[in-house]
């Protein structure tokens, strides 16, 4: 879903919950069943493969729009989209990076800190959902999804000329792992608040 839970002010935990199984449920699910099949195109010698893995990649990341859109739209809010959407954007990411490193259309660096970033909010993020708390999300969490999709896109249609020692989407790749420590140093930060606040 789009709303990343990215830094933000702490916030109980009061969503809305349904039984069902909602539509953008089933986005976030389809997205990671695409996972698979992206890294697959990206990293096949079939002509037009990466082509068609950019169109595929495009596609999972609208949905991870739309099933943030929905599910604001419809006040759908339950553990199992919430679990779903948190696993579909981080395996998105880091399966797409990991085919692009494979390819050489992406250096391992920017990679690393990237993933390593994910990982990490994902285990703070389950700390504070211990003690009953939510991170409330941010402007950052919406910056970060943008520059890392842009990144991944542009690095599988690579344009032919390269802007300086690097190429535009190696430029963008290093700019999506700028995005990704500063916004996960903003929610380490929230993340110590809460820490604080139960100690006291």
């Amino acid at each position: 879903m789009t709303d990343h839970t990215e830094p933000g002010a702490i916030q109980s935990n009061e969503s809305k919950k349904e039984d069902r199984i909602s539509l953008p449920d089933l986005l976030a699910f389809a997205r990671i069943v695409m996972v698979p099949i992206i890294m697959w195109l990206a990293t096949s010698s079939r002509e037009h493969a990466l082509g068609g893995a950019a169109v595929l990649f495009a596609f999972a990341a609208a949905t991870d729009f739309f099933d943030g859109y929905l599910a604001r739209r419809w006040g759908i809010t339950t553990v199992l989209g919430a679990f779903l959407d948190s696993t579909a954007d981080k395996l998105l990411v880091s399966g797409t990076l990991i085919a692009l490193v494979a390819i050489e259309r992406a250096s391992i660096w920017p990679v690393l800190i990237i993933i390593m970033r994910e990982f990490t909010v994902m285990a703070l993020r389950g700390i504070t959902a211990m003690e009953g708390h939510i991170v409330k999300p941010s402007i950052w969490g919406k910056i970060k999804a943008g520059v890392q999709f842009g990144a991944i896109f542009f690095a599988m249609l690579r344009f032919s000329q390269s802007w300086g020692p690097l190429y535009f989407d190696e430029w963008l790749m290093w700019l999506a792992a700028f995005v990704a420590v500063a916004s996960g140093w903003q929610y380490a930060a929230g993340f110590w608040h809460v820490v604080r606040k139960v100690d006291a």
